[in-house]
């Protein structure tokens, strides 16, 4: 159960505030001042503090700067009415996460908190990740599938043993590849990638392995080759299985013999390299139809690590989205917030082109957003298209005509459509409530409490 402390000097918000929060399943302690509230602090861990700007003789900005010194990663929402927005915005750049203005809509102050834990979650589960595997900045692993992954390369980092990647185009292959050249001992060395796919056979073997002068028409002199230039390091093959036939027998020699023979040239060079290959399609196809060397793939693929598509593993998804948005932004900018709507369509859609694709539309995001927060609007349309008939409060082709409605109050309305909502995704879910109160964002006991009111 989340704790929540919640800060306020009034007394008659503060218990409002105390008693939705304990409805919506949180755990709360309520302190009416910032003194209590840093006591409190010291004392226990909370999930996320919930504090009134305008207090004395600490207000809340002083409160968040405090707070952030005890519990940097514990985010702060802040409540203000509409004369200090500006003071809660520029707060947010102090470090704030979110905040509410007062007189307050309960629905828009929990999904606020909601994120706000979520955020903290997130946080957390790759903070836990990077103590238990001695750090991998360049992976966000927040699904065990993930975090599995990043045990098998502290495991294999330290070898020398030829690593295949697996995975469809975007997920990260040549990551996973950095991340194994950064925790090995060769990690001083260079690490030198090639695009198997992206060059014609006499120029892919040319950059491999150099040429002499005079070798082919046009070269007047010699070239070092880039398993030379990873002599000591590592290189990585990517997209392996379009390796030609021909320069498929000349590198099992380089593993085999631990030599490279320039193009053109008759002596032969000793190097010391780490191999890493990757591949967006099973090697097996391709040695099947006559087009892999079986005796290259067992080579290379002494240890092999299969990266799951992002539809695979959602977890990451949101985790990923903050990733690239710290990364995206300037030094010292503020952090834009995502609309729960674009949360939604972010963790809903399937999302082809894998992580490549995700950081395009952040990318994407982050050109065309206006104000503090993204919005469906500012995503790419295509993404926004594949979810937007189902994605909370956009609406769909199936709405009722507004005579089915006349004469009832606007309240009644609104009723009914959350009682519409919530049975549908129930049924979507094939009756799994948890599963619902997950895609709803909203704790089990309300989800209970809703259906039950449906049937009062």
């Amino acid at each position: 159960m989340p704790r929540i402390l919640v800060v306020d000097d009034e007394p008659s918000v503060l218990n409002v505030l105390s008693s939705i929060l304990r409805k919506d399943d949180y755990e709360v302690v309520p302190r009416a001042n910032g003194e209590e509230a840093l006591a409190e602090l010291r004392k226990q861990e909370f999930d996320l503090i919930l504090t009134d700007i305008h207090m004395a003789p600490m207000d809340g900005i002083e409160l968040l700067h405090r707070a952030r010194e005890i519990c940097p990663i514990t985010p702060v929402v802040l409540l203000t009415g509409y004369g200090s927005v500006k003071t809660a915005v520029e707060a947010m750049k102090g470090g704030a996460f979110d905040y509410c203005t007062k007189p307050f809509k309960i629905d828009e102050l929990l999904a606020t908190l909601r994120r706000g834990l979520k955020y903290r979650a997130a946080l957390l589960e790759n903070q836990d990740l990077r103590n238990k595997l001695s750090g991998i900045p360049s992976l966000v692993a927040v699904s065990p599938v993930m975090r599995q992954i990043c045990e098998v390369i502290t495991r294999v980092a330290p070898t020398d043993s030829t690593v295949l990647i697996i995975g469809e185009s975007g997920t990260g292959k040549e990551v996973v590849a950095r991340a194994i050249h950064d925790q090995s001992l060769r990690r001083k060395k260079n690490f030198v990638p090639i695009n198997c796919a992206a060059m014609p056979e006499p120029l892919l073997e040319s950059e491999m392995f150099g040429h002499v002068k005079g070798a082919f028409t046009g070269a007047v002199s010699e070239k070092q080759g880039l398993f030379e230039v990873a002599d000591g390091g590592t290189i990585f093959l990517d997209e392996i299985g379009a390796m030609p036939a021909s320069i498929q027998a000349k590198f099992l020699r380089v593993l085999q013999d631990k030599t490279i023979r320039k193009v053109g040239g008759t002596e032969s060079y000793p190097v010391d390299v780490r191999v890493l290959a990757a591949t967006n399609e099973p090697l097996e196809d391709r040695i099947a139809r006559g087009l892999f060397r079986e005796d290259l793939y067992y080579r290379i693929s002494v240890i092999p690590i299969r990266i799951p598509p992002l539809r695979e593993r959602r977890e990451d998804i949101l985790p990923l989205v903050s990733y690239v948005l710290r990364r995206e932004r300037p030094a010292g900018a503020p952090i834009p917030k995502l609309d729960p709507r674009v949360e939604w369509i972010f963790e809903h859609y399937s999302w082809p082109g894998n992580v490549r694709e995700l950081e395009n539309a952040v990318r994407h995001a982050l050109t065309f957003m206006r104000g503090d927060t993204i919005t469906p609007d500012v995503l790419p349309a295509r993404i926004v298209n594949a979810t937007g008939s189902t994605v909370p409060g956009s609406g769909s082709s199936s709405e009722p005509s507004p005579d089915e409605f006349r004469g009832r109050s606007l309240k009644a309305f609104l009723r009914q459509k959350e009682r519409e909502y919530v049975k549908m995704v129930v049924d979507r879910m094939g009756g799994d409530k948890e599963a619902a109160a997950v895609a709803l964002k909203i704790s089990l006991t309300t989800l209970y409490r809703k259906l039950a009111a449906d049937t009062d």
